[in-house]
């Protein structure tokens, strides 16, 4: 069994040496082509074999690596191990070159204009994590991704499907800026025995969406840290999206700044003072574990109240501009559910309901006439007019504010079969019936995943569909 197979471009040689040495210095069984392709060996049979025999696979990249015709096959056969026999795939960056796509989603590491102590520390990052063990996170260290596009978070979902992790953990969300605190509060967590995750635990080599979104579908709680730089931070957005998606409890715990854009309906821990949790706090998670482990996982977060002597913290108001590009980029993506989800908030936030999370008549009249038509003109943009509020008028109009007309909505939307079927209560498998294409006016719901742990949840989305459909916009485009 080979450790770690080291690929490279000629030029990189030198480079690629070092590397090889300094692993096997350390005692990994590495294959470079320069010490174990003897003479008389058939290349690329040698080559091939030493693929399938290897555990881990090291890529140099370098602007050498793109006019490389042997590195660039290698680099295909590394991919198609990684996808079909889980082959370690570890991205390391030489030079100013763009990563290829499939290597810009694993999580790299930056070996660019680093000196001899950082050099040596990242080295052994990949010994530890070729062995099969985590290496201990520490800020700006061993463990922490040395940059934040190593989340690629704008990537599109990987096809493989999300499995459940081998532990469900306490998820931790935080911007770049706020890692300090972030790490703080994991060791706080450990200490009083809770399991954590963050992207601070990624490995070199891993799949850094697909392990994100794994984390995040099965979380005990979803911790975000608020602050304006996690509010700015797509990252942290697309992670709260898609724990709203999977409906896991969030436990928001307020640095600095305004409340995030999508969790105003959330209660939260005020730590503006730079205070770690206190013991209720604790006591509140522990409490998600135990429900956890007894098979209890869509209990309500339990709510505390506001600390007391405080004025209750707003939320951050985010420009329309803002909010329909972001709406416009998770459609070209084809993240439906969180194009879906995105545009629940800009109906909220223009009714002035982002608190409440939920529309009724007299509030959807606040909408400006503006926010409708420009989340409907995004949707139909991406769906040659097959989805928007538009297409959802032209399918059956409501007239008036009884049940009777959300119902015939409802079935011409594909939101239930028939009049008298009921719709899925969990937003993902309610998602589910959109199917592959999807079906002809299915979004945007105006769901909010955040109300249906509570029992009425369906009256409220009643309500939020027919005040939004009753708008004098709505009524317009319907004639």
């Amino acid at each position: 069994m080979i450790d770690v197979f080291v690929s490279y471009a000629h030029e990189d040689g030198a480079w690629a040496r070092s590397l090889a040495g300094a692993l096997s210095r350390r005692g990994l069984r590495v294959f470079f082509d320069e010490w174990d392709i003897l003479p008389g060996d058939v290349i690329v049979h040698r080559t091939d074999a030493a693929i399938s025999d290897a555990a881990c696979a090291v890529m140099v990249v370098s602007p050498a690596l793109t006019t490389s015709p042997r590195a660039l096959e290698e680099y295909a056969a590394l991919a198609t191990a990684d996808a079909t026999r889980n082959l370690r795939f570890i991205p390391v960056l030489i030079g100013e070159a763009a990563l290829p796509p499939f290597a810009a989603n694993r999580v790299w590491r930056d070996f660019r204009h680093v000196d001899e102590r950082e050099y040596e520390a990242k080295v052994e990052e990949l010994f530890t994590v070729i062995l099969g063990r985590t290496a201990r996170a520490t800020p700006g260290g061993i463990g922490t991704p040395a940059r934040e596009e190593n989340l690629a978070a704008a990537l599109p979902s990987p096809a493989r499907p999300v499995t459940e992790p081998d532990q469900r953990a306490l998820v931790i969300c935080h911007a770049a800026a706020d890692a300090a605190y972030g790490l703080a509060l994991a060791d706080q967590l450990r200490t009083a025995g809770l399991p954590v995750w963050s992207a601070a635990d990624l490995r070199p080599g891993d799949a850094h969406f697909w392990t994100i979104r794994q984390q995040l579908a099965s979380a005990t709680a979803v911790i975000v840290l608020m602050s304006p730089h996690s509010q700015d931070s797509d990252d942290v957005t697309r992670m709260i999206l898609e724990a709203m998606l999977h409906q896991r409890p969030f436990f928001p715990v307020l640095l600095e700044g305004q409340r995030n854009y999508h969790l105003a309906h959330t209660w939260y821990v005020d730590a503006r003072d730079g205070r770690l949790l206190r013991e209720a706090e604790l006591d509140l998670l522990r409490e998600l574990d135990a429900a956890q482990d007894a098979g209890r996982p869509n209990e309500p977060l339990p709510v505390l109240p506001a600390p007391l002597g405080r004025p209750t913290v707003g939320a951050v108001r985010v420009p329309l501009a803002a909010s329909l590009q972001r709406l416009d980029t998770y459609l070209s993506e084809g993240e439906l559910a969180h194009a879906d989800l995105q545009t629940t908030a800009v109906v909220l936030e223009a009714a002035g309901r982002l608190d409440e999370g939920w529309v009724g008549a007299r509030h959807a009249r606040r909408i400006p006439s503006s926010v409708l038509a420009g989340v409907d003109a995004v949707w139909a943009d991406h769906s040659h007019g097959r989805q928007g509020l538009r297409a959802q008028a032209a399918l059956a109009r409501v007239r008036r504010a009884r049940h009777a007309d959300f119902l015939a909505l409802s079935v011409a939307c594909g939101w239930r079969g028939s009049a008298d079927s009921a719709v899925p209560g969990g937003y993902r498998e309610f998602t589910d019936l959109a199917g592959p294409g999807p079906r002809n006016g299915f979004y945007p719901t105006l769901r909010n995943p955040q109300n249906e742990l509570f029992l009425d949840w369906y009256d409220q989305w009643t309500a939020t569909v027919l005040a939004v459909h009753q708008h004098p916009w709505t009524g317009e485009i319907s004639r």
